[in-house]
């Protein structure tokens, strides 16, 4: 994305992924079978799960992009395990096991070493980092809420629904700001369309949406704190961006993390016991 939306307005990058990989969603429901219909009375609950759980991160992040490196603003965004669990220990009155609570440090460990070459960078543009952490917070607001949310719909119903909403109100705001910088996308802005209509709409998601809403919220979110480390390494690879001794420290951290709430409990190794 970061490649792609270089000279292209964010917001409008982001709605044209969205408008090419709805088809694909609408496929995917049709194929599985999935009724989407909502009973009227869950609108308004629909309607704040596509607030926190897309819209705001959809916006937010896209734009603050352009201001960041890719690894910069993929630290920042994967922040969300982080202030999941706080929503859940402050809001929700989750309680978490010693091991858990490891894993919350050991993410957040490896989120100060990714950002410690970073923070001189982000001080020269503190609104798009601030951008990336509320995305990043309300998204872990939203996770929390899609896990307890009593809609009676299949979640492949919800995340279609979701994104159509999400798909309009980000053309919305694509025709109110950024009309006057339309061009021709070039031809690494098209690879990135592609990519985020096919692997991110149509793909990756759902399949997030679906484990956020079966998973424990601790499970669901820490296990996607590899998606740092991969946008860091890539970066490197990519878009030559310098990696440290603290960025390797980093990444087992973030490995530790995943473990830690992913490996199998003693009582489920040994069931008989």
């Amino acid at each position: 994305m970061k490649a792609a939306i270089g000279g292209f307005p964010p917001l409008s990058f982001r709605s044209l992924s969205m408008w090419l990989g709805l088809p694909l969603l609408y496929a995917a429901t049709v194929a599985l079978k999935v009724p989407l219909r909502i009973e009227r009375r869950h609108w308004r609950e629909l309607g704040v799960l596509t607030f926190t759980n897309m819209i705001v991160w959809y916006v937010l992040a896209i734009v603050a992009l352009q201001a960041l490196s890719s690894g910069r603003a993929a630290i920042l965004g994967y922040t969300m395990p982080i202030f999941s669990a706080v929503i859940g220990v402050a809001l929700f009155g989750q309680r978490l096991s010693v091991r858990q609570w490891a894993g919350v440090a050991a993410a957040a460990l490896g989120v100060a070493l990714l950002l410690w070459h970073e923070l001189g960078a982000m001080a020269g543009k503190p609104w798009a980092a601030l951008g990336m952490l509320v995305s990043a917070a309300v998204w872990a607001l939203g996770t929390q809420q899609l896990r307890r949310t009593r809609i009676a719909a299949p979640t492949m119903a919800l995340v279609f629904w979701m994104t159509l909403a999400t798909t309009l109100a980000m053309s919305v705001l694509a025709v109110a700001f950024e009309h006057d910088r339309w061009i021709a996308p070039p031809p690494a802005t098209w690879f990135g369309i592609a990519y985020n209509a096919l692997l991110i709409i149509g793909f990756a998601q759902p399949i997030w949406l679906v484990l956020a809403r079966n998973l424990p919220p601790i499970a669901s979110t820490l296990s996607v704190m590899l998606i740092p480390v991969l946008g860091t390494a890539s970066g490197a690879w990519w878009l030559a961006e310098r990696l440290h001794w603290q960025d390797v420290a980093a990444m087992l951290l973030m490995l530790a993390a995943i473990a830690s709430v992913l490996w199998p409990t003693r009582s489920r190794l040994d069931p008989g016991r």
